[in-house]
């Protein structure tokens, strides 16, 4: 990794909050009375926290179903994580031009998805992008590579040509030697989802999941839906307005999650496939769907392709909701988004 930087660099980082309900959120969840029954745990997990609150009857039995869902998902992402070295997806790329690799059901079923997004966006989602290994947004080991370090890695970003993924033997090879998977904008809903699935299995029906800006929920939180605060991305440490679910999903991107301040310009970890840098379109993309595959990798792809763009694919597509803070700052909401959201 090259850890050479041509500049003063300022780092930003989400900030989490963690909160009897509202929740959490690139988003926030919204304050609420603790009564007995509700049970509430965190988890370092994905490179972010994770915040389970649930409600029961049985308060043994609702922190038994927690670990159970902490279980599952801390089993997923080290499948999934391109850091861990006895990960599936790291074996995947360190045999990248060489073999494939075989794969468990739950990455084979993520990369299904990936390969959708990256075919229903026209390339601007691509989890190949983990080729261009130079970038490092970590606040202990931040780096930017050179231009001359983007244009070699850059011919390795090609996920349409460079992933195989055969169904039938269950096995997925990338072609190039360097090509490198990264399922950060893929893997993490099904991964909460996966959790939401172990509660379910634990007789849990009341349940909020907060992974770091990816929020999934069921059920109510005392007798009342779940209230979901919207991050407004261009002044992140404040609200939009606030939803109210009793299922589905919201998911949020945005520029103001992992940067590198440098030059003036922020440099954010959601790259455009195409150029090899971070990408300069809007601010800040949020979605809510009750469907997992209408909403995964598409505020990545948001990001990548501009608002416009953003707006058709939104448009075309039924049970989406969605608000997109543009690169001017302006903010548009969809009709369902704007019925849903209240601001006070």
């Amino acid at each position: 990794m090259n850890s050479h930087i041509p500049g003063p660099i300022q780092l930003g980082r989400r900030r989490v909050v963690l909160a009897l309900p509202l929740l959490a959120f690139g988003l926030v969840v919204a304050p609420v009375q603790a009564r007995t029954g509700i049970h509430q745990s965190s988890r370092a997990l994905m490179g972010t926290r994770v915040d389970l609150t649930l409600q029961g009857d049985d308060s043994s039995a609702l922190s038994a179903a927690a670990e159970a869902a902490f279980a599952e998902m801390t089993r997923l992402a080290d499948m999934m994580s391109r850091y861990r070295s006895t990960s599936v997806v790291n074996a995947i790329n360190l045999s990248a031009g060489l073999q494939p690799v075989p794969v468990p059901p739950e990455l084979l079923r993520v990369l299904l998805m990936a390969r959708q997004a990256a075919q229903a966006s026209g390339g601007d989602f691509d989890t190949t992008v983990g080729s261009l290994r130079d970038w490092n947004f970590n606040p202990n080991h931040p780096s930017i590579p050179t231009a001359q370090q983007i244009a070699a890695q850059l011919s390795l970003v090609d996920q349409e040509k460079g992933l195989v993924i055969n169904e039938r033997a269950g096995t997925a090879y990338l072609t190039k030697r360097g090509m490198r998977l990264d399922l950060g904008g893929i893997a993490k809903l099904p991964i909460l989802q996966a959790g939401m699935r172990k509660l379910q299995e634990f007789g849990v029906s009341n349940a909020m999941i907060n992974g770091g800006g990816d929020v999934l929920v069921m059920g109510q939180l005392n007798s009342h839906p779940w209230r979901v605060g919207l991050r407004d991305p261009r002044q992140p440490g404040q609200l939009l307005g606030v939803v109210s679910l009793n299922q589905g999903l919201v998911a949020a991107s945005g520029d103001y999650e992992r940067f590198l301040m440098h030059q003036g310009r922020r440099l954010h970890h959601i790259l455009d496939p195409r150029t090899g840098y971070p990408t300069r379109g809007p601010h800040g993309v949020t979605l809510i769907s009750d469907q997992l595959e209408a909403i995964n990798g598409l505020g990545t792809a948001i990001m990548v392709a501009g608002a416009r763009t953003g707006r058709t694919r939104v448009a075309q597509t039924p049970g989406l909701d969605a608000l997109i803070v543009d690169a001017d700052s302006s903010l548009w909401l969809s009709p369902g988004m704007a019925q849903r959201l209240a601001r006070g």
